[in-house]
């Protein structure tokens, strides 16, 4: 089997959104509804000197985080139907939507808050990593639209080159599900259990 996985430079991600609008686009999605989603993490202050000069210890950086099609996926493990399932060719999550009952379980136990119940739909939806695409040889289009080259995607073999599997706050401990999405960290990266900053776009990675 090939597994297909993410890599991120957050090293070069302004935190524009590009990559989560052509994904929403290409999907169309609903305003309340993201496969994609970049968190805004921040956290520092500042501190005066007794001669009156500043000096801060404040941080910002970006993380662009969709499905991360897991080795071990929370989502697969509980689901009573098996519409969500790992695709035994490419490694890649998705829902049959036949299958789905919406029971939300899978919305429950991701970790990464991926899956979620289209109440509309009646059945759970989330990002498959553009497999349509990806059968033809393309990338995932948020991999294409990203302006500054932050994203990238193929093979896990190829990927772990570029970063290490993700281990950066705000994210949970890589060892849950070992997902597929590699990182190059930045020099403000905070550890995943690190207390020292916030997300701070709360609503609109709730999404």
């Amino acid at each position: 089997m090939t597994q297909y996985a993410f890599y991120f430079d957050s090293t070069r991600c302004t935190g524009c959104k590009t990559c989560e609008m052509a994904c929403k686009d290409y999907k169309d999605l609903s305003v309340d509804t993201a496969y994609r989603k970049v968190f805004d993490y921040e956290g520092g202050s500042w501190d005066v000197a007794d001669d009156g000069t500043c000096m801060t210890t404040t941080f910002v950086y970006h993380i662009s985080m969709s499905c991360n099609h897991c080795d071990n996926p929370a989502c697969t493990s509980v689901c009573p139907t098996g519409a969500m399932h790992k695709d035994a060719e490419t490694g890649l999550v998705s829902v049959d939507a036949n299958k789905c009952i919406g029971c939300g379980y899978c919305h429950m136990a991701c970790p990464y808050n991926a899956p979620r119940v289209d109440r509309s739909l009646g059945h759970s939806v989330k990002c498959d990593g553009c497999a349509d695409r990806v059968a033809q040889g393309k990338n995932p289009m948020c991999v294409d639209a990203c302006p500054l080259r932050a994203l990238e995607f193929g093979t896990v073999e190829e990927m772990e080159q570029l970063g290490e599997r993700a281990n950066i706050a705000p994210l949970p401990d890589s060892s849950y599900t070992n997902p597929n999405l590699y990182i190059k960290t930045n020099d403000d990266a905070k550890p995943v259990d690190s207390d020292e900053g916030s997300v701070i776009n709360t609503a609109e990675v709730a999404q």
